[in-house]
């Protein structure tokens, strides 16, 4: 059997050392400050360092833009509408159609990514009444500005050792933007209806993977991608209850944590670089080991009942939101303005 696609080029190698290097340096941050939102530092740098393989001015700029305008639409909806909540979710339908929309024509991808996935958690916390708002947009401001700043790091200290392709952006028709950001939209904006009204406050895993899977822009892809993310939830779940087990009452000892947490990142990111397909097995292990390590990891807190209840929660929220968008899929497939084939 050949190996040949079993193995790292020098730039994946460098990938995957910047990927454990950056997410293991985000969580050694954010516990030495004692920062809240741990998950933030933990996953922001991995977002950045592995579905974005360059660091340039572009990429920078969308990232921080994105942290600012999301700050600003946050205070401006939760402020003005929390209690008027068709009008808020009709507020979070426009902001989620916008950002679909770059996704879909693809020139602000990176922007229109960033700011679905932090908007769909920053509007979901923001909207308990006894949450510190004020808190809640700091910690995301530092975390993007650390990410960048890890980012930047990681590139200098791991530099590729060959120019990267940048991928071609596909040429789409219309209907099928229309398609791909009507889907994205409605599914997001439901998403956040249903975490509202059934308080599910500490499933923030599963709200995750409702959007992570979204990124697909349609449902068959979106379908493959569920299905990875469940099976990289499960290995990541099933990891953090391993590294668990070996730091058994060690669990506050930053630096063998530490060793442990980096390791773990290791494995799922050479998984995500040879996978090469944006958030895959890989990606889906990685933010299962920076939700569990950034949001769990403390004394006060049950890592294994944590795991278990991601895998659960993730698992239906991911076939809730797979009948959603087949739904959305064959409405719009029936009308020609809005067709993906078309």
């Amino acid at each position: 059997m050949s190996t040949e696609h079993h193995a790292l080029s020098d730039n994946g190698l460098r990938q995957c050392l910047r990927v454990a290097g950056g997410g293991a340096l985000g969580f050694v941050i954010s516990h030495v400050m004692g920062w809240n939102y741990g998950v933030f530092f933990t996953v922001f740098p991995m977002f950045l360092l592995g579905l974005v393989p360059v660091i340039n001015a572009q990429v920078i700029r969308q990232f921080i833009v994105n942290v600012c305008v999301n700050a600003l639409e946050v205070s401006l909806v939760v402020g003005l509408t929390q209690h008027m909540p068709v009008v808020m979710t009709a507020l979070v339908f426009a902001l989620f159609y916008a950002r679909f929309r770059l996704m879909a024509r693809g020139a602000l991808f990176l922007f229109g990514a960033n700011g679905v996935l932090t908007l769909s958690i920053l509007l979901h916390f923001a909207s308990y009444p006894d949450l510190d708002l004020a808190d809640l947009l700091a910690s995301n401001i530092v975390a993007s500005l650390l990410a960048v700043a890890i980012a930047m790091l990681m590139h200098a200290v791991f530099p590729d050792v060959a120019a990267r392709q940048m991928p071609a952006r596909p040429d789409k028709s219309p209907a099928r933007i229309r398609h791909e950001t009507l889907i994205g939209a409605v599914t997001a904006t439901l998403s956040f209806v249903v975490f509202q009204i059934f308080d599910l406050r500490d499933s923030l895993s599963a709200q995750m993977a409702t959007i992570l899977i979204l990124f697909a822009l349609s449902y068959p892809g979106a379908r493959v991608s569920a299905a990875k993310r469940a099976v990289g939830t499960l290995l990541g779940c099933n990891l953090a209850l391993l590294l668990q087990l070996v730091l058994y009452n060690h669990g506050g000892h930053l630096v063998l944590v530490t060793l442990c947490y980096w390791a773990g990142l290791m494995l799922f990111a050479r998984l995500h670089v040879l996978e090469g397909a944006g958030s895959g097995v890989g990606f889906g292990g990685l933010t299962t080991l920076g939700i569990l390590f950034g949001q769990y990891l403390g004394p006060q807190q049950d890592m294994v009942y944590s795991a278990l209840y991601r895998f659960s929660s993730m698992s239906v929220a991911l076939v809730v939101t797979l009948a959603v968008m087949a739904l959305l899929h064959r409405l719009l497939d029936s009308w020609e303005p809005t067709r993906s084939t078309a």
